[in-house]
């Protein structure tokens, strides 16, 4: 079972955001995707409309990124219906700001187990996969954050700067077994938690922009499509900031 052009693809954090974007993008290049979230969204419907359009597929798996015992299962329930997998975006993430005098043991340790362990919790399963089949494409979503620092998110910083030296050593890991291993690091782009801002906070960000925008869902979904791309048969282990020139 696989979707129209053959390629099978997992994506976390997939319900929503940027990772739905992700899911959306993947299916209009008729790939079969397995998107994991603790919800399925209230974009399943969307999702679905997209996939017949396509003929591409689209499964959702219950799956807590925090909880080892979560993750595991959803890849073996996703593995027991496909044995092959082309491409895996790690794109699940959560925040739990702020300053360091006053953050709490459960605030740096709940976002680094989402965003960094469970990353490597998938792409410890998922490599042994791509490494047998002799190809494959990780994507893993960090931040201009993990590039740039923020005050105010040193658990988040420190959890998205890890991800980036994570994926150029499984890069130089899997490089020999034709895997391929990619980041690509958003800038401010408009999601649910962009819209609850003020129009004076979005212009005032604007500023920090060289482009003089906020980013789309959209454009990122686009560098990740590229990243699991023949198009992108000869980059490994780089970083792409989608960010309108922020860390540059």
């Amino acid at each position: 079972m696989s979707g129209a052009n053959g390629r099978t693809a997992i994506v976390t954090g997939g319900s929503r955001g940027i990772g739905k974007a992700i899911v959306l993008a993947l299916l209009a290049e008729g790939v079969e995707v397995w998107y994991l979230s603790r919800s399925e969204g209230d974009g399943a419907d969307q999702l679905c409309k997209e996939a017949q359009v396509s003929q591409g597929m689209a499964h959702w798996v219950p799956c807590d990124m925090g909880n080892t015992e979560s993750v595991v299962q959803a890849l073996e329930t996703i593995l027991s219906e496909t044995k092959r997998i082309d491409i895996l975006v790690n794109n699940a993430g959560i925040t739990r700001d702020g300053l360091i005098m006053r953050m709490k043991d459960d605030a740096w340790e709940e976002v680094l187990r989402v965003n960094l362990t469970g990353s490597f919790l998938t792409c410890r399963r998922i490599s042994r996969v791509m490494a047998s089949q002799r190809s494959g494409s990780i994507v893993n979503i960090s931040s201009v954050v993990g590039l740039m620092g923020n005050g105010g998110q040193t658990n988040y910083a420190a959890s998205k700067a890890g991800l980036i030296g994570f994926s150029k050593s499984l890069a130089r890991e899997l490089s020999g077994r034709g895997v391929r291993v990619n980041v690509v690091a958003p800038g401010f782009i408009e999601t649910d938690m962009t819209d609850v801002l003020p129009e004076s906070a979005k212009e005032a960000l604007k500023t920090q922009i060289p482009l003089g925008r906020i980013g789309k869902v959209e454009d990122v979904a686009q560098a990740v499509t590229f990243l699991c791309d023949d198009k992108a048969s000869y980059i490994t282990g780089q970083v792409l900031a989608v960010d309108g020139g922020m860390a540059m």
